[in-house]
């Protein structure tokens, strides 16, 4: 389908009573061409290279959503899925947003919600529930200790990426909205709690190769 974030020809849709642009309008044609010659249609703001650091940005949020697909699909535990399958969903706004120039930010707020600074409080709020539940180390997870938190890290590696891109695009003026920021380092250190509390029963391991 194309596009910076795989929208192609359409425009995500809002949904009903969740605020988020996580589905897609119907596209007639899985392939368009349009984008043979290396360009691609942000969503607001017409073609750009597909080397377009929001591309790229774009492109990393789309691994982080995959990612987290997988995970939730290997996840035994039903709060770790909500919470994975409602990352998924935000993370959608996110990509909505940086593959919008900034010129027609006024037109994207005007279709679709912007993160706000009440998403990432949310986030900080599964973060404090989690951390009483969960026994941390002094030292570095080793990932692995089950499939579904092997994702989830994954998952929590690849937004990482998307970060560090997300602020390149600020360092350069293409981004508008500083509350992505915050809210990907936030869902980072979700991630993080996340993989752990999905273990929490086995234990994972640690550098220093004692049982957490």
């Amino acid at each position: 389908m194309g596009g910076c974030f795989g929208w192609g020809k359409g425009r995500p849709s809002q949904g009903s009573g969740d605020g988020g642009c996580y589905n897609l309008l119907a596209v007639r044609k899985i392939y368009t061409k349009r984008g043979d010659q290396g360009d691609t249609d942000l969503l607001y703001g017409g073609r750009v290279s597909k080397t377009d650091p929001r591309c790229a940005a774009c492109g990393s949020v789309d691994e982080a959503v995959s990612a987290l697909g997988l995970a939730r699909a290997l996840s035994v535990d039903p709060k770790v899925q909500v919470a994975l399958k409602d990352a998924q969903r935000e993370l959608f706004l996110v990509g909505g947003e940086l593959a919008t120039d900034v010129k027609e930010y006024d037109t994207y707020k005007r279709h679709f919600a912007p993160v706000t600074s009440q998403m990432t409080e949310r986030l900080e709020k599964l973060i404090d529930g989690i951390e009483g539940q969960v026994h941390l180390p002094a030292s570095f997870v080793i990932p692995g200790a089950s499939p579904a938190s092997a994702a989830i890290d994954l998952a929590r590696s690849i937004l990482r990426r998307a970060e560090r891109e997300a602020v390149g695009l600020k360092e350069r003026r293409l981004l508008i909205n500083p509350e992505i920021l915050r809210y990907l380092n936030r869902l980072s250190d979700l991630l993080f709690m996340l993989a752990r509390y999905e273990d929490r029963e086995q234990g994972y391991e640690a550098l220093s190769d004692e049982k957490g």
